[in-house]
């Protein structure tokens, strides 16, 4: 009820209390009833009745057809995500149709030396079923069996190249259900310059040394062994400036506030850190140096918080830390295991970031499952490296862009307001996102199926438009799913009065209050 109505409801009444004093009953009940009116008169929706009751939504569907329509009819699968945000919010008609419906996930573009997962998820799952995944000539790189809902296969690209890759769904007889191309940027894998700084030696310190001594990686690795003695491996002093630092958080305790500061002016400038926080002791001085709440794990001895994260088909059991950061503020989860439960998490600090591991004791796993630990191994400084290691990064968020429809392309370490080139389109001007963790994004409609490039100063990326019958299951369910995030958008109120609903006419409530004010002014004349 706005004010205005409850100045007019209390005015008719004050009005009527008036007459009462005076024992003017009629003159009373007169005045009650013109501001009663008038209330109702100004509590009626002010904005015009829609001109359609309602629409129904297709591809040709524009914004000004949805904005003159009480509500939307949706038949089908609905519309996608960039389809639904050009429309405005309307209360919503739709009965998702069943029918098979497909995930496909996979990275975009992967560096040399990573292993390429494809994730291929089905709805409903009938049956045992296979999934092939094919090289530009044919050939079956990897294959798959299974009769649940979700299958993976991987491969390792020998070398940094683009590719088209093919992925092939078959039912157990060895027909064919699905198949459709799956594009692939293989680029050349960063040296990586780490600096690692240890307060004690552990026989997981030992096992990441040298799971990055066998990567490649150039170290400056110190590790204290007593009050004064510290033992140095690697070079002294790295050729070019590190580009990752790894630190245990006893050796960050231990510091004073002179060497806390320089190396947080280092991951300022853009260097991520990683803490291994296994032998975290000291919370106070988290919160102070880094705005960082460490709430203490219970202790189980039945391990019954026991992170399983997976790595190469393998699922690794890692005990967590004593010390959990809280999510809150600046810090949120980067990573959750298979139940869910947060084993990393990060903080943005300047231009660069700050990476906190919640788990312990992985050293376990060197022997008995030496790849999936260096895969993992892999994932976290993966992780914690994103968008730091190179100028720019981008963010592809369309997972399949169609030929025709308009698709958006992102990237980290831009500056909104600058210029990206893309093939077949006008300089595109980069655009703040909130929702796309502060990157800027633009917004563009491909013309023509297949590779097109893009460009930002110095930095290139390729991005692969599919066509409109690639993965016709894959955009069905794509579809259901921006139409049910529409409807979730739309609230009770939003959008005024839903076509159907009873709407009360203005006529009846204007006449009742210019009756009741012109029996009062008769009234008052005699």
């Amino acid at each position: 009820m706005t004010p205005v109505v409850i100045v007019a409801a209390a005015t008719g009444v004050a009005s009527a209390a008036l007459y009462l004093r005076r024992r003017r009953w009629v003159d009373a009940g007169l005045a009650a009833t013109a501001g009663l009116a008038l209330a109702g008169l100004l509590a009626l929706p002010s904005s015009v009745t829609p001109v359609v009751d309602a629409v129904t939504v297709t591809d040709a569907t524009v914004a000004a057809d949805v904005a003159q329509a009480g509500r939307i009819v949706v038949s089908g699968h609905g519309l996608r995500e960039a389809q639904w945000r050009d429309l405005p919010l309307r209360p919503l008609s739709w009965q998702a149709p069943s029918g098979d419906l497909l995930w496909l996930d996979f990275p975009r573009t992967l560096a040399l030396g990573r292993t390429f997962a494809l994730t291929v998820r089905r709805e409903p799952a009938s049956g045992p079923w296979r999934l092939q995944l094919l090289a530009e000539n044919g050939a079956v790189l990897h294959e798959a069996r299974g009769g649940g809902a979700q299958l993976t296969v991987r491969w390792l690209p020998p070398l940094a190249e683009r590719l088209l890759l093919r992925a092939r769904l078959l039912d157990d007889a060895g027909k064919t259900l699905q198949e459709g191309p799956v594009p692939l940027t293989v680029v050349p894998a960063l040296p990586l310059h780490v600096v690692g700084r240890f307060g004690a030696p552990s026989f997981d310190t030992r096992v990441l040394n040298e799971l990055l001594h066998d990567g490649g990686a150039l170290l400056d690795w110190q590790t204290v062994l007593g009050k004064a003695v510290t033992r140095s491996e690697g070079v002294t002093a790295l050729p070019a400036p590190a580009n990752a630092a790894v630190i245990d958080a006893s050796w960050f305790e231990s510091q004073g506030g002179t060497a806390r500061a320089a190396l947080l002016a280092q991951v300022a400038q853009g260097m991520p850190l990683l803490v291994v926080g296994g032998n975290a002791g000291a919370p106070a001085v988290w919160q102070q140096a880094l705005a960082l709440r460490l709430a203490q794990q219970p202790v189980t001895t039945e391990q019954e918080d026991t992170r399983h994260v997976a790595a190469a088909g393998t699922v690794l059991a890692l005990p967590p830390a004593p010390w959990h950061p809280v999510a809150g503020g600046d810090w949120s989860v980067l990573a959750a295991d298979q139940d869910g439960k947060p084993w990393l998490w990060q903080r943005p600090w300047r231009q660069g970031r700050i990476v906190w591991l919640g788990v312990a004791g992985w050293h376990r796993h060197a022997i008995t499952a030496p790849a999936a630990l260096a895969q993992w191994w892999q994932q976290v400084l993966d992780a914690s490296s994103r968008a730091s290691l190179r100028s720019v990064g981008w963010v592809k968020p369309d997972p399949l862009p169609v030929a025709g429809l308009r698709t958006e392309l992102c990237a980290h370490g831009v500056r909104p307001g600058g210029t990206v080139a893309v093939d077949g389109q006008a300089a595109l001007a980069w655009q703040a996102r909130t929702d796309q963790g502060g990157a800027a994004c633009v917004a563009f409609w491909p013309r023509q199926v297949g590779w097109i490039a893009a460009r930002s100063g110095k930095e290139a990326t390729d991005m692969y438009v599919f066509g409109a019958d690639d993965w016709p299951a894959w955009q069905r369910a794509l579809r259901q799913e921006a139409t049910q995030r529409y409807a979730a958008r739309v609230l009770p109120g939003d959008t005024g009065t839903t076509a159907g609903a009873p709407r009360l006419p203005a006529w009846p409530f204007a006449v009742l209050c210019a009756a009741a004010l012109l029996g009062l002014w008769w009234r008052e004349r005699r």
